[in-house]
């Protein structure tokens, strides 16, 4: 398999598990309405983990443009390898989307609140500010990108088999601490390709996609991977 095909298959899982759980909690009648933001948090985090498993071998499992422009701006991920990384990582969130669509199929109709219906798809903020909401995105896309490359780094002798759980075990600890504003998009991909997919899929009673947010959940996570990298750079490099 090429890099390539591992990020999209990669996003992909990702995205099949993190906006799964988020509409088994969301969606009525199915078995984990209600469940909450512990359960959403969690199914992000094993998400995440799963996704670094299976092709973390193949691509390095950016499954996240943050995190590929983050390591191509301190040298360790090659520039002209980004543009590819980015459209398959958005080809892969899309793809996850419509498969969390399909699963979900028979719930659609019989949800009744299009905001629930769009928060499976994308993240929208708890109190709407933009500015305050990009630098929710940004702190936490930081800490991040700050976190995957401490795990990484050799010191910690982590290499192998346990540094995708703790990857995951980062997220969680990100989604329970700094989710709250926002809903922790943190990932450009995971926010905009589910989005389209919400904009052309035949959901029944769906309302706006919100594009005057959609900017947030991207232009954020961009910024914050890259200042998340500078700093480990800056500090440990």
């Amino acid at each position: 398999m090429s890099p390539f095909l591992g990020e999209v298959l990669g996003t992909a899982i990702l995205i099949l598990l993190g906006d799964g759980v988020v509409a088994n909690v969301l969606l009525n009648r199915s078995k984990g309405q209600n469940s909450g933001w512990i359960v959403i948090t969690t199914g992000w985090a094993l998400a995440v983990t799963v996704a670094v498993y299976v092709v973390g071998h193949v691509s390095g499992a950016h499954i996240n443009p943050a995190v590929t422009i983050g390591l191509a701006a301190i040298g360790q991920f090659d520039w002209a390898q980004v543009p590819s990384y980015i459209i398959a990582q958005m080809i892969g969130a899309f793809l996850g989307a419509v498969l969390v669509y399909v699963t979900y199929l028979p719930h659609w109709g019989i949800t009744d609140d299009p905001e629930l219906k769009l928060a499976v798809f994308s993240t929208g903020p708890a109190v709407r500010n933009p500015a305050a909401n990009l630098v929710t995105e940004i702190i936490g896309t930081a800490a991040l990108v700050l976190g995957v490359l401490g795990i990484g780094h050799p010191a910690n002798n982590l290499a192998g088999g346990l540094s995708p759980l703790l990857v995951g075990f980062l997220v969680w600890s990100i989604g329970l601490s700094l989710g709250g504003p926002t809903g922790y998009a943190i990932n450009p991909a995971r926010d905009l390709g589910p989005r389209i997919a919400h904009a052309v899929l035949p959901i029944p009673g769906k309302g706006s996609s919100d594009w005057g947010y959609a900017w947030i959940p991207v232009v954020g996570p961009i910024i914050g991977g890259v200042l998340g990298a500078v700093l480990f750079q800056g500090l440990f490099g």
